[in-house]
C-alpha cells in the first residue's frame, strides 16, 4: 500500500514542502531514498524503538520510503514523525485519509516523546501558502507556529497522541496566539535604562542620533568610562519592531533554533554581543549545514562588538559587504543561501593598549607609534562604514554623586520614534529603505540638498580631515537624521557641523 505524508525542508529562511512516500510490499527490507543525510537515515532505529514502546511495530515487510523532491538534501532528525506516520498509515495501523491534510514534523525519542525542531515559523508559513489544513509538531514549537493565522496548529508531546488523533480517539486542542497582546505586554520590557547613566550627555545625544537614523557607531575611550554600559542601553531607545520585522526576525531565530517554548513571536529588537574570540563563520554564518551567524541573528537589532581591536582582522573584514548590502550570501559547492543582515553595528574600544591615551588625568604609558598601530588593527574601509565616531571621557565625581536621575529611555525613545516616522513617510516610495542610514547615493541628491554655507563648511572639513567619498556620504546621512530630530525640512549649517564632529577617528594626527 502506498501512502503520502508531508514534511518540510528549510533552506535559508524559507521552507520547501517535502513529500514522504511510503510503500509497503512483499519482502523484508527497509529502503530510505531521496538524498537523506545521516540523521535522517538513523530515523529507522528511532522509529522502531518508539513504536515498540507504544504497543505498535514496524511491519515485517519491504518498506520503501522516498523523500521528494529528491534533489533537495534532507537534513536533521525532524522527519522522524513524518516517516513514522507514513509507515503506520501504509500498514493500516492508523487511518490514512487525514494524514495528507497536515504537515507533520518532529524528532522522536526512543520512548515516543517528541523533541523540538528548528525552522518552525518558515514551515508554518509554507504550509499555509500551499493550502494544508494544519500542522502537527512538538508542543515546544507550537506557539511559534501559531503566529501564522489561518492554519490549525496542534502541539503534541508523544507519538501516541498523533496516532490517537488520526484514529479519532483523541481531540487535540488548537494552539492560538494573540499577536497584539504579545506586542503590548513586551513593548516596554527593558532590562537597562538610560536613567541609570550619570552624566555623559554628549554620548547619549550621539546614541540618540544613531538610533533615530539606524547609524553604525563606535565608542572610544579609557576603561571604566561607561562604553559598555551605554551600549547595552541602546535597544531601550530603538523604535518598536513592526509586525513584518518581527516575523522576519523570528524566522531567522527559528531556523537557528534560538526561540524558546514560551516565545511565539520575537517582539523586542535583538541585541547580540559575541566574544572577541568568535570565528568568521560564526559571525557571518555558514558551516556544513549553513546556519545564520551573529550578524543575521542581530537582524533588525544591534550587533555589539566590545573591544573591537581584539577581534581577529579576518573576522572584522567579512562584515564589510554585509554592512553595505544588508544581506549575507553563503555559497557552497552544492547550495547557496541568503540571510538578511540589516543590523546596527555598535562597537567600543580603548584608544591604546594601556587604555589611557588622551585621558584627562592618567598618563598613557604606551611607546611611540603603539597607539597608531593599535588603531590600525581596524581597517580604514571598516571605519569608513561606521557613521559616528564618539569619544567617551570618564565621568567626574561631581556627576556620579548627583542624586537627580537622568532622562529615561522612554523619553529619548519618543523623539527617536518621531524622527523615524518622518523617515517612513519620506521613503514610502523607495523599496528597501526605511531609515536614513539605508539611503543610496542617488537618494542623497534628492533628500540631502545643502545650502551654500553648509556646502562650504563640509568642503572645508573634507579637505582638512582628508575624508573619503564614503565618509562624505555618511556625514550627509547623519546630518539628515539630526535635521529630522529637530523636525527641520532642510539640513542647516549646525546640523552639518554636529555631523562632522562625529568623525573623530578621521582627524589627522588623532593618534599622535
Amino acid at each position: 500500500m502506498l501512502v503520502k505524508t508531508f514534511g518540510s525542508a528549510v533552506q535559508g529562511i524559507n521552507a520547501t514542502t517535502v513529500t514522504v512516500e511510503v510503500n509497503i510490499s512483499q519482502g523484508i527490507n527497509f529502503f530510505l531514498v531521496g538524498l537523506p543525510d545521516s540523521a535522517v537515515k538513523e530515523s529507522h532505529q528511532r522509529i522502531d524503538a518508539a513504536l515498540k514502546n507504544n504497543g505498535l511495530k514496524i511491519p515485517g515487510k519491504q518498506i520503501t520510503v522516498n523523500m521528494a523532491p529528491a534533489d533537495i538534501r534532507k537534513e536533521g532528525s525532524a522527519y522522524d514523525l513524518t516517516i513514522a506516520v507514513g509507515i503506520l498509515a501504509a500498514s493500516e495501523q492508523i487511518f490514512s485519509e487525514k494524514v495528507g491534510q497536515y504537515i507533520i514534523m518532529g524528532e522522536l525519542s526512543l520512548d515516543g516523546e517528541l523533541r523540538p525542531i528548528k525552522g518552525t515559523l518558515p514551515i508554518a508559513i509554507k504550509a499555509k501558502q500551499e493550502g494544508f489544513k494544519g500542522i502537527i509538531l512538538p508542543d515546544f514549537n507550537a506557539k511559534e507556529a501559531a503566529v501564522v493565522d489561518g492554519i490549525d496548529v496542534y502541539g503534541v508531546s508523544t507519538i501516541k497522541q498523533v496516532i490517537d488523533f488520526f484514529n479519532e480517539k483523541l481531540v487535540l486542542e488548537k494552539t492560538t496566539i494573540n499577536i497584539e497582546d504579545e506586542f503590548a505586554t513586551k513593548l516596554e520590557e527593558n532590562e537597562f535604562d538610560f536613567c541609570d547613566v550619570k552624566g555623559q550627555e554628549n554620548i547619549k545625544r550621539a546614541l540618540e542620533i544613531a538610533a533615530a537614523g539606524g547609524h553604525n557607531v563606535i565608542l572610544i575611550g579609557p576603561p571604566g568610562a561607561g562604553k559598555t554600559m551605554l551600549s547595552k542601553r541602546m535597544p531601550s531607545i530603538l523604535p518598536p519592531l513592526t509586525l513584518d520585522e518581527a516575523l522576519e526576525t523570528t524566522k531567522i531565530h527559528s531556523v537557528a533554533g534560538r526561540t524558546g517554548k514560551s516565545v511565539g513571536l520575537i517582539t523586542k529588537r535583538p541585541f547580540r554581543s559575541p566574544h572577541h574570540t568568535i570565528s568568521d563563520v560564526a559571525l557571518v554564518g555558514g558551516g556544513m549545514n549553513a546556519q545564520p551567524g551573529e550578524i543575521s541573528l542581530a537582524h533588525n537589532g544591534v550587533l555589539f562588538l566590545d573591544e573591537l581591536p581584539e577581534f581577529k582582522r579576518t573576522v572584522l573584514e567579512v562584515m564589510r559587504q554585509p554592512l553595505e548590502d544588508r544581506v549575507v550570501a553563503i555559497s557552497r559547492a552544492r547550495f547557496s543561501v541568503e540571510y538578511p543582515a540589516s543590523f546596527m553595528l555598535m562597537a567600543s574600544m580603548n584608544p591604546c593598549p594601556c587604555g589611557y591615551y588622551n585621558h584627562p588625568e592618567k598618563e598613557c604609558v604606551c611607546a611611540p607609534g603603539v597607539v597608531q598601530k593599535y588603531l590600525n588593527k581596524i581597517s580604514g574601509p571598516l571605519l569608513d562604514r561606521i557613521d559616528l565616531h564618539v569619544e567617551v571621557t570618564p565621568v567626574p565625581f561631581s556627576e556620579l554623586s548627583k542624586v537627580k536621575s537622568s532622562e529615561t529611555s522612554s523619553e529619548i525613545r519618543k523623539r527617536v520614534i518621531a524622527a523615524r516616522k518622518i523617515q517612513t513617510e519620506r521613503y514610502k516610495e523607495s523599496e528597501g529603505i526605511y531609515s536614513n542610514a539605508q539611503m543610496r547615493s542617488n537618494d542623497l541628491k534628492t533628500y540631502c540638498n545643502l545650502s551654500e554655507a553648509s556646502n562650504s563648511l563640509l568642503k572645508t572639513a573634507m579637505e582638512r580631515l582628508g575624508l573619503s567619498a564614503r565618509a562624505y556620504d555618511r556625514i550627509l546621512k547623519v546630518a539628515r537624521t539630526i535635521a529630522d530630530l529637530d523636525n527641520s525640512i532642510n539640513i542647516e549649517t549646525n546640523h552639518i557641523a554636529e555631523a562632522i564632529q562625529y568623525r573623530s577617528l578621521d582627524r589627522e594626527g588623532w593618534a599622535g
